[in-house]
């Protein structure tokens, strides 16, 4: 009965802005959320992560200062605002759900349940 769904992705163009969200539903045993991205040939790369509350992100490097985390606890649903977006940002972007521990909040096996990914494309 867990369930994810990302939406929002889309083709821009470098300098532009995209808002995903992930609409949850079912039971989860943790309210910490993440979400990563998958480059063809690459890692996947962890991104973002929000807690219960929303007052406790957590941002890669490379994305601080341009993706800001926030979630609406009545909708179940949580959202990545992606400003100033470069083609470096291009990939699939996974939200994941039901963290194991209260570490390790960038490593993708701590998550128990992901959704299908949607597509990000920057061109330049």
């Amino acid at each position: 009965q867990v369930q994810l769904v990302e939406s929002g992705g889309g083709l821009v163009q470098a300098g532009g802005s995209l808002r995903l969200s992930c609409a949850a539903s079912g039971r989860f045993s943790s309210y910490t959320m993440g979400w990563f991205r998958q480059a063809p040939g690459k890692e996947r790369e962890f991104v973002a992560a929000i807690t219960w509350s929303g007052s406790i992100t957590y941002s890669a490097d490379s994305v601080k200062g341009r993706f800001t985390l926030s979630r609406d606890n009545a909708r179940n649903t949580v959202y990545l605002q992606m400003n100033s977006l470069k083609p470096e940002d291009t990939a699939v972007y996974y939200c994941a759900a039901d963290l194991r521990s209260s570490s390790g909040y960038t490593t993708p096996t701590n998550y128990v349940y992901w959704g299908q990914g949607t597509q990000v494309t920057v061109s330049a």
